[in-house]
């Protein structure tokens, strides 16, 4: 009423029915604005996601045109070896990367009657062409009589191992925090952390959806940022508004030893070097809050020994203090040399010796990259 003209309010004899009708035609036009919204954000999701496979394939055949066939050089080693072992190898292909790492491809069938395995046969091709070999993940694990098709790929100047250490709030069985430590794709290892909101069974699900759904995308052959561009807009999809979930994303190239982390709305990461400890952090909203959505790229060469320490806030809210990064940093400079899953439970050990019980579910993971 108190919107309404003072004229209005004197001559009009039904001001509650017209106040009613106007109220119920504002609200459905609040809703028709609401939905229209919603339809344009979802068309834009779709849109990104669409520019992202355009994108990747771009990429792709990109990798294909720069994949050097040296089959020539390598065919007589390989044929010779397998030979010996009464393995007939044909349809031989050897492609060898920008990065200088090769691949190899041919069908093998075993002459005499008895069987190989596929490490085994990597051994071989070790042989043939110098270097570590490990057969492709995807493909068949035995050499018997009937021919098939096999893929090796040359392993990485590097190797990362991992450790990981996990707390739920108090009072929760349940951690909300959901993680990935392996290798993906060959000559890379994936570190990936979600926070899920809240804590226990619900955020557990929601962290872990964000989890399996960037390691499916990173497996598939996409990038860091498109990985994280794309599980940022299926969430707006879903409608995850409501329980956002961060993301923290560590890639390593163990060819080259380089690292790329990316976060949405994730706590600030932490590499230990030789003579110092750096600070990663990146603000950001998390993932499923807005969109489009950019994520920074931080890249760093990674060395000898180094650690990557990646942390939830239940972690870094534990250290004392105001400075909480800088209080974490000074206290990862302090630790002596060990390797990632006892440095992962130093860690847990301190960030629980300064609560009694934890406000917040805590998650450590570290990665220390070492040379083959």
């Amino acid at each position: 009423y108190e919107d309404m003209p003072r004229r209005f309010l004197e001559v009009c004899r039904r001001k509650s029915d017209y106040v009613g009708h106007l109220n119920r035609n504002l609200g459905r036009a609040t809703m028709n604005l609401a939905w229209k919204n919603r339809f344009l954000e979802s068309r834009d999701a779709v849109m990104v996601q669409f520019e992202e496979m355009a994108g990747i394939l771009e990429e792709f055949s990109g990798q294909m045109e720069r994949a050097a066939d040296v089959t020539a050089r390598w065919e007589p080693a390989l044929q010779a070896v397998f030979k010996k072992r009464r393995v007939a190898a044909e349809h031989i292909l050897v492609l060898q990367y920008e990065e200088e790492h090769r691949e190899v491809y041919f069908t093998a069938r075993m002459t005499n009657g008895r069987c190989m395995t596929a490490r085994d046969a990597a051994e071989l091709v070790a042989r043939a062409l110098k270097g570590t070999w490990s057969p492709a993940k995807d493909g068949k694990t035995i050499i018997t009589r009937n021919a098939a098709a096999f893929r090796f790929v040359e392993d990485g100047k590097y190797r990362m191992l991992f450790g990981a250490s996990r707390v739920p709030r108090g009072g929760e069985e349940i951690s909300g925090d959901s993680y990935t430590l392996k290798n993906g794709l060959p000559g890379q290892a994936i570190l990936s952390l979600s926070d899920g909101m809240g804590s226990g069974i619900v955020a557990n699900e929601d962290s872990e959806q964000v989890i399996e759904l960037t390691e499916q995308l990173l497996e598939a052959g996409f990038s860091a940022r498109s990985a994280l561009k794309l599980v940022n807009t299926v969430l707006l999809l879903t409608g995850k508004q409501e329980r956002p979930a961060t993301l923290d994303l560590c890639l390593v190239d163990l060819y080259t030893g380089v690292l790329e982390a990316m976060k949405l709305g994730a706590a600030a990461s932490f590499l230990i070097g030789q003579d110092k400890v750096e600070m990663l952090e990146a603000d950001h909203v998390p993932a499923g809050v807005l969109n489009p959505v950019e994520p920074v790229l931080l890249s760093r060469k990674l060395w000898e020994d180094d650690r990557i320490v990646m942390v939830t806030d239940g972690v870094l809210e534990a250290m004392p203090g105001e400075e909480k990064e800088e209080a974490f940093r000074d206290f990862l400079a302090g630790l002596p040399e060990a390797g990632p899953q006892e440095t992962a439970e130093m860690i847990m050990t301190y960030a629980l010796a300064l609560d009694e019980e934890p406000r917040d579910d805590m998650t450590v993971l570290v990665g220390g990259i070492y040379e083959r």
